[in-house]
């Protein structure tokens, strides 16, 4: 990825709306779009959608 794709790049584990599904199948999944998936949601929606994800909502750590 160039240099502005990485900026730009979410990082599903910061998310409220990402969880561990424990299906050794599709491992990662996201509660806002409710589907469960073999890579980071947020690689999947765009490489699905070519767009990245809107729903992103930071976690309070």
């Amino acid at each position: 990825m160039d240099n502005d794709s990485d900026k730009k790049r979410i990082d599903c584990r910061k998310c409220i709306y990402f969880h561990i599904t424990w299906d050794k199948s599709f491992p990662y999944g996201c509660k806002s779009y409710g589907f469960k998936s073999k890579i980071l949601p947020s690689l999947e929606i765009i490489k699905v959608s070519g767009i990245p994800c809107l729903k992103f909502e930071k976690k309070n750590s």
